[in-house]
């Protein structure tokens, strides 16, 4: 009972209003700066089965690892991907950086590199 009497006066619907958007804003901030993150973490994924199903050609290698980060909306260019085969193993590396923006009143700039060797 006590609960419904402090919504219904003023300071108690303030603050519950003020909780509310303070919440709201901090998962918006998590989505923002969590899917960099996670971009990232599937990419790298991705990219290793990639590598552990690699045929010898390394164009092809190269348009596979492109079309996946293209899909991924990951900004990274293709001439950014370099892919060597060696005697035994095959090496990829690449990276890239994301500008996360928070309302225009914060930004924060991520650089991610991906080193994998198969």
């Amino acid at each position: 009972m006590k609960k419904i009497k402090i919504l219904n006066s003023e300071n108690g619907f303030i603050k519950f209003v003020f909780v509310t958007g303070l919440l709201a804003f901090l998962v918006y901030a998590g989505i923002k700066f969590g899917m960099p993150h996670y971009r990232y973490s599937a990419f790298k994924s991705d990219t290793k089965g990639i590598a552990r199903i690699f045929t010898g050609d390394t164009e092809k290698t190269k348009e596979l690892i492109f079309e996946r980060a293209m899909e991924l909306k990951i900004p990274l260019k293709e001439e950014d991907i370099v892919v060597t085969k060696t005697e035994r193993r095959v090496i990829i590396r690449t990276s890239w950086s994301e500008t996360v923006d928070l309302l225009g009143l914060y930004q924060k700039k991520f650089n991610f590199a991906i080193a994998i060797e198969e």
